[in-house]
């Protein structure tokens, strides 16, 4: 009898530690899917841009050095980790507003149909990597939430399970916007 009862602690125990392993497992990937949902958003509009470029370059040709600029941070775009990449995206997107400024100064431009729908499916791309990153950090928040809470935290680390860094907004965006007509 006293044989059964510790076989079925065993069995108990067992049972729970496979359970929070593969839950664990199975938020551990949703993070790592939320991850590449960044990045497919950020080569989609990684895509767009060179076509944004060159219709506004066909308008501003003068404005080499803004183009220059958007071409560097398009190619930083593509490398280093999440983080590294969501950095190059805020540097990219501060530049794109130069060149909507840009387009400002041609009214052609502002009324040209490919300008309009490439503008449209930048703003649509970055709508989404924003809910990218929310959903990103959704799930982070989920599964480090798992491994820090009783009895998960006793051995998660054992189980080779670390946190995943949120991403967050950098000082500069932070701050208050200057609005000015």
């Amino acid at each position: 009898m006293f044989l059964w009862i510790i076989l079925g602690i065993v069995v108990i125990i067992a049972i729970f530690v496979i359970a929070t392993y593969n839950g664990l497992i199975r938020l551990k990937n949703r993070v790592q899917e939320a991850e590449s949902d960044i990045d497919v958003q950020l080569k989609r509009r990684y895509e767009l841009i060179p076509n944004l470029v060159e219709t506004v370059k066909g308008y501003a040709k003068h404005e080499k050095e803004l183009f220059e600029k958007v071409t560097r941070e398009r190619a930083n775009l593509v490398k280093g980790s999440t983080g590294d990449k969501i950095e190059a995206s805020n540097q990219l997107t501060d530049t794109l507003k130069s060149i909507f400024a840009v387009a400002e100064n041609y009214p052609d431009l502002k009324a040209n149909q490919n300008f309009l729908q490439l503008q449209s499916d930048l703003t649509d791309t970055q709508d989404k990597i924003m809910a990218a990153q929310r959903f990103y950090n959704g799930n982070v928040r989920d599964f480090n939430t798992k491994i820090q809470v009783f009895p998960t935290n006793l051995y998660a680390k054992m189980l080779g399970f670390s946190q995943f860094a949120f991403i967050e907004a950098e000082e500069t965006e932070k701050a208050n916007v200057d609005v000015k007509f």
